[in-house]
């Protein structure tokens, strides 16, 4: 997600550095190269010995160490963003104010990239008319401001200054800055996860699918710059981006309510989900209790909602669709490419040794109504996702 990415992180004296440890986990774990630096009072705070050990490099505090010489011009040109947090009441002003009285301050008034701020005080400091006259200029120097948090404060009161959570701003970095652009102004649907097609009140029809590949196409979506809905049966996976809109279903009919509205305002459609292909026609409104006899439940086929989408696709549309073949894989496929008007069909198999529902990892074949067939051997749900998205962008512009 963010590989190759060169991200400073400058640390101040407040109680809320303890935070900064997460960040620089998720930052390195997203894959960034990320560099520390401290000012002297941060140390007081949080350990440099464990910030140098999660960012796999040695943590910056002082301008010479050991007669030697922290570039400060350098690190303030080597990083594509800097992110000051904790930001401190006192450092705030100083920055304001160009001061420049540590290493910290000297990358800062150094640095040619974006900087993000995020502030952490008591809610007295905060509201202070200065505080927020030096916030005024922060901002007026193109800085980007992290909007703080309420709730309770180093003091023991309640109220605005909490430094925001490393996985808000985790977030609020890749959206406001690391996001591709190759699909902007383009709004993608994606269909996620099982159906439960209801029984009684209690019991249900459904199978094994996670979510897990939808959720990541769908990230992944977001990640070039499409907006995104998200249309998911149950599913215990998480949205990483509040960005993306998560609409919630539960039966296959309800999934078909949902996706052809609207259908028409968008430009992608992946349709992922294993929707059932048959659902009840007439649940049991109590309970069903258990006898001696058999029990004879009618099922009946629920509405395709790819071939419905595929009936309705415009020429500027991309539809892609997912088969789950057990025989005759290939031919399936095709068929469903062809017969369901999408442009591009992602074949599953449950014959490769690791892969499938539930699981991290999967492996698929992919078709397109240009006559592409693509493998992508056994990867992480999350690169198959990105690998799978690179070929829609592709095959999409081309179309266009």
């Amino acid at each position: 997600m963010l590989n190759g990415k060169k991200i400073l992180i400058g640390i101040t004296g407040s109680i809320a550095a303890y935070k900064t440890i997460l960040l620089v986990r998720l930052l390195v774990k997203a894959g960034a190269d990320v560099k520390v630096i401290m000012t002297p009072a941060a140390a007081d705070f949080v350990s440099p010995l464990v910030l140098s050990t999660l960012s796999k490099n040695a943590v910056i505090t002082e301008l010479s160490n050991n007669h030697e010489w922290s570039n400060h011009v350098d690190l303030g040109r080597w990083a594509d963003l800097l992110i000051i947090a904790p930001l401190s009441c006192n450092t705030m002003a100083k920055m304001a104010n160009g001061f420049c009285d540590n290493i910290l301050l000297a990358v800062y008034l150094s640095a040619t990239c974006q900087v993000l701020v995020a502030p952490a005080m008591d809610e007295d400091m905060w509201k202070h008319p200065s505080t927020q006259q030096n916030l005024g200029r922060l901002v007026s120097y193109g800085n980007t401001i992290m909007p703080v948090g309420h709730g309770e404060l180093a003091s023991g009161l309640f109220g605005e200054g909490r430094m925001a959570e490393p996985e808000a701003i985790f977030q609020f970095i890749i959206s406001r800055f690391f996001r591709g652009k190759a699909l902007a102004g383009k709004t993608a649907l994606v269909t996620a996860g099982p159906t439960y097609e209801s029984i009684d009140p209690v019991r249900f029809i459904g199978n094994h699918s996670s979510g897990k590949m939808g959720f990541a196409i769908a990230e992944a979506l977001y990640m070039q710059g499409a907006e995104v809905f998200l249309i998911t049966g149950p599913s215990n996976e998480k949205i990483q981006f509040e960005g993306i809109h998560r609409l919630n279903v539960q039966s296959a009919n309800e999934m078909f309510n949902q996706v052809i509205p609207l259908f028409d305002q968008v430009d992608i459609g992946v349709f992922s989900a294993a929707v059932a292909d048959y659902t009840v026609e007439k649940p049991s409104s109590e309970k069903i209790k258990k006898n001696e006899g058999s029990l004879a439940i009618h099922l009946t086929k629920t509405i395709d909602i790819l071939a419905e989408a595929g009936k309705l696709k415009r020429q500027d549309q991309f539809i892609v669709g997912f088969a789950l073949e057990t025989e005759n894989e290939k031919a399936n496929a095709l068929d469903k490419l062809k017969r369901k008007n999408a442009d591009m069909v992602v074949l599953n198999s449950l014959r490769t040794a690791g892969a499938g529902f539930a699981g991290e990892n999967n492996a698929v074949t992919i078709f397109t109504k240009l006559g592409d067939e693509i493998s992508i051997g056994l990867k992480s749900k999350k690169v198959i996702a990105e690998d799978i998205v690179s070929i829609i962008k592709e095959k999409f512009i081309v179309q266009a």
